[in-house]
């Protein structure tokens, strides 16, 4: 299987549902896609500003000024000391390396690719892109000795379910057993919810307690959309173990794959600054503070989500059904079944509103 033969794009779907919560009297709230709306952080946009001269092609390794706060910001906010600049790697944006991941490691027909049940639908799409078997499992017991790749995803999108350390070193043991890389996305690790992690780091598998200090076959993946507001930036990277990188970074300039010049800047800006991150997450908690006992009152049961972006809902009923009822209240949601075909009974909401649309939203939902 290649690119031609992937299937439609299954949010085009989502037309009739969104044309029909445009038509509520107080407007549409889009609570469907993980989009951010409030403003990028001042300290960001001056040094995206300030870097626009940039007449030479930037460095696809990147500069050593980010590839330094790619390092002191996993010791300080991941709790993962001891990486080295020759350990990290800027991308655009982390969608673009989640789907080419296997085309980078180098797999093909025969391999296998695992992914959450839950799951962001890319990891099953860079699978197919390369001809790989993508294979939906939670359980390492279950990984099968063809597999090359595993991804986990902590906190989930979808479901906000967190993996703590323990979870994390089955995993790198198992991907070790079967000789497999274990690519781990993080990149609402900064937006913790529910005990015990309203307090605690949501540990990275780069972690010491999962790795003892050893990166072999393991990348963390991350992305400042979410903590920073730069979806519109593409700005992420990939951290572990060190031959991969090295690996991925010659492919990747071959494939021209650079991120430019003055988003490196504003990335670097945007990892030395944590109180832009603090502040973002107050919006956020606010937000979920209010959305969540509106649905509940609204007879969902919320699963999981105890980190991330997103409620993750049932009602014990249809998906799509769920869909229309809210979109009967000029809500636009996401089906589960957008996350995995066995997700039929579940929908997710986003937090990526403003205050106004959510207030609205739970007004909505408690009217009835």
């Amino acid at each position: 299987m290649g690119v031609a033969d992937l299937a439609d794009y299954p949010w085009d779907a989502m037309a009739p549902y969104a044309a029909q919560a445009r038509s509520h009297p107080d407007g549409i709230v889009d609570l469907s896609i993980g989009s951010p709306v409030d403003p990028t952080p001042e300290v960001i946009a001056r040094a995206l500003a300030a870097s626009t001269d940039a007449h030479a092609y930037p460095q696809t390794v990147g500069t050593p000024q980010l590839r330094e706060a790619i390092v002191d910001w996993y010791a300080r906010r991941r709790g993962v000391p001891g990486l080295t600049i020759d350990a990290v790697l800027p991308t655009i944006g982390s969608k673009e390396l989640v789907a080419l991941l296997p085309l980078l490691l180098g797999l093909g027909p025969g391999d296998v690719v695992v992914h959450p049940v839950a799951a962001y639908p890319t990891y099953e799409v860079g699978a197919r892109v390369v001809g790989a078997t993508p294979i939906a499992s939670d359980d390492p017991t279950q990984w099968p000795q063809d597999t090359r790749l595993i991804w986990v995803n902590s906190p989930g999108n979808p479901d906000g379910a967190v993996l703590d350390a323990a979870a994390l070193r089955v995993a790198r043991e198992r991907a070790r057993e079967l000789g497999a890389v274990l690519a781990s996305d993080e990149c609402y690790a900064e937006l913790g919810w529910d005990a015990p992690w309203d307090r605690e780091t949501i540990p990275s598998a780069l972690d010491p307690r999962v790795t003892d200090g050893d990166n072999t076959g393991i990348l963390s993946v991350y992305s400042l959309s979410k903590q920073s507001n730069l979806a519109g930036y593409r700005a992420a990277f990939v951290a572990g173990d060190t031959a991969i990188i090295h690996g991925m970074l010659t492919a990747r300039k071959h494939l021209g794959l650079m991120p430019p010049a003055p988003v490196q800047a504003a990335m670097a800006a945007a990892l030395r600054d944590d109180t832009h991150v603090a502040e973002q997450r107050e919006l956020y908690r606010h937000r979920r503070e209010l959305l969540r006992p509106a649905v509940e009152e609204a007879g969902f049961r919320v699963e999981r989500s105890e980190a991330g972006l997103y409620l993750w809902l049932t009602r014990d009923e249809d998906a799509w059904t769920s869909v229309e009822w809210f979109a009967q209240h000029g809500i636009l949601v996401g089906p589960g079944v957008f996350y995995g075909a066995q997700h039929t009974r579940h929908v997710r909401l986003s937090l990526t509103a403003t205050d106004e649309r959510i207030a609205a939203a739970a007004h909505r939902l408690r009217a009835g």
